[in-house]
Order: structure tokens, then sequence, then C-alpha cells
């Protein structure tokens, strides 16, 4: 059945301009399954009077990082009244803050790497952890501010101190965990497959996530059936663990030449839609094409009301 949907896009973190290609790409394949389509830009003024005068049957929410998957677009949506797509406020927040998404998921009995919250100053002052370590902001996607420091490292990166700095303060200090990164998605109570990525660039940085070519995608993974299991198994547990509902993804290492452990890294209660994006890639392999795809996130799509 036809919908009226408002698509949510752009925004104002420092995502912007990947959740514009998103949007984008979802706006299509909703159009493409008959849906009425209304491109709504939350950095620009009065999107939310837009938003009702438009009336939409739902909300789809293509927005990245802070303000778009951090619980406080779905606070507005639930206040509206107005369904909405992916997981709902408590499980957005709690997902976007790694350190609490650790917590709660070592509970339920998954391997996630030791880490410790700290100020951007003091982290940039003298080594808070043995190197190697990684350093990123606590509530920040798409690898945005992330900064492995090897071991040898004479120093904590400068660049944490710098008065260009555009994350925030608060900074996750993050024990490094060597080996292959893969990566699971989930629709609903479903683990699709489990990608391997390997990237171009020194690790799965934004330019390797999103830049055409930066990385290598190789789904199914070439692993051993056993880790292949645990990180389907994994990624449904972490999903319903926070309470999250539609897609998600959860990101791993699994380190093959050392402990042998796979260590959930984060989830991602938003995944990119980009050409490159691994989510709809994995879909794709399991036969769900685009359109279907971002059909079957409308149909999910609900609030507290």
């Amino acid at each position: 059945m036809s919908k009226r949907i408002a698509l949510l896009l752009g925004g104002l973190s420092p995502e912007r301009e990947v959740s514009l290609v998103s949007g984008r790409e979802c706006a299509k394949g909703l159009r493409a399954r008959g849906h009425e389509v209304h491109e709504i830009d939350p950095a620009e003024p009065f999107w939310v009077e837009k938003i009702k005068e438009l009336k939409p049957d739902l909300a789809f929410n293509a927005l990245h990082g802070l303000w778009g998957e951090d619980g406080r677009i779905q606070g507005v949506l639930e206040y509206l009244r107005i369904p909405y797509t992916h997981s709902g406020v408590l499980a957005s927040a709690l997902a976007m803050d790694k350190q609490k998404t650790k917590a709660v998921l070592r509970l339920a009995g998954l391997n996630c790497p030791d880490g410790l919250i700290a100020s951007r100053f003091d982290a940039a002052r003298e080594h808070l952890m043995p190197a190697p370590y990684v350093a990123k902001p606590n509530d920040q996607g798409s690898s945005v501010g992330v900064l492995i420091v090897r071991e040898g490292a004479n120093r904590p990166p400068a660049e944490l101190a710098a008065d260009s700095w555009p994350y925030g303060d608060e900074i996750l200090i993050e024990k490094f965990i060597p080996g292959r990164e893969l990566t699971v998605a989930v629709m609903g109570d479903r683990a699709l497959t489990v990608t391997e990525i390997m990237p171009k660039t020194a690790f799965y940085d934004y330019e390797a996530k999103y830049a055409d070519g930066g990385s290598v995608h190789q789904l199914p993974a070439d692993i051993p059936q056993n880790v292949f299991d645990e990180a389907m198994e994994a990624a449904v547990t972490a999903h319903r663990e926070l309470g999250c509902r539609g897609l998600t993804r959860s990101d791993f290492r699994w380190d093959e030449g050392g402990d042998g452990k796979l260590w959930l890294l984060e989830i991602n209660t938003q995944p990119g839609m980009t050409p490159t994006s691994l989510a709809p890639e994995q879909a794709a392999h399991c036969g769900i094409g685009f359109p279907d795809l971002v059909d079957w996130i409308a149909e999910d799509a609900s609030c507290q009301r």
C-alpha cells in the first residue's frame, strides 16, 4: 500500500554528507515501490512545521550520527506521534554511547574490548592505557575521529587537544583488537550474513567506508563455520539486548592469530544506505533488493504512542 513518507536526511552531524547520499538512495527505492516521498532536512529552518503540515503516515529516518541516531530525533517524532523507522529513543541513545553499549552487551555474555572514558585533554597529555589502543569519540559513527595509537608510540595523538577538534571533549580509550574486520546486518530478528571487510587504508576509516574502492567486501566471509555462526548469533543478541528494531549492523574483530576470540566493537542502529554500504549489500546477497529492503524498513516503522 502506498504511503506518504517524510524522509529525513542530511542533518547536523559530521556524517551529514553520508546521510544525504543514504537518504537520496532510500527515496529512490521507496518511490520505486510506489510511495509518496517528501525529503526533509532537519538542518533547515522549520523542519518540524514541514512534517506537521505534511501529515505523513511515517517518517523514514535516513540520518546518521548525532541528532539522527542518538535518540533525540526519535524523541521529537514520538512527541509528534509519527511512526518512524529503525530503533526507538532508548535503544538509539544507548547504542550511540559506545561504552554503555559494551556494559550491556558484556552482561549478555559477549566479548567487548576494555576501555575507559576520559577528557580529550587528559588523553592528549599522556597514555591512559598501554599501547596499542584506540582513541575515539564515544558518541560518533562512521569511524569519524578515530585514532589508533600503535605500540611504541612516544606520545598520544596531539590532535585530541587541538582547538579544531570537532567531536566533543569526551573520548573513549579502548584496547586495540588486532585481526580481521567482520560485520553482520540484522533485519528484525534475522541475521543476514557475515562480511569480511578488507580496507585499502590503514584501517576501516571514513574513506574506506564511503570512497568508491576504499575497501574490499568478501561475502560471505571466508572464515571457519564456528566463527561465522558465533558472529551471526552475537549480532542478533546485541540487537535484542539493546532493544533495537528494524535494521542494525554489528561490527566485530576476529583475533585469528591471537586469542582466537570474536570481539564485538559496536552496533550501528541506522546503517549506511549508500552504494558502498554493507547492510544493503548483505540484503542483496540474501535476495532482498534495495527497494524491497527500504519498503520493509518503512513497514516496520512504529512509535510508542
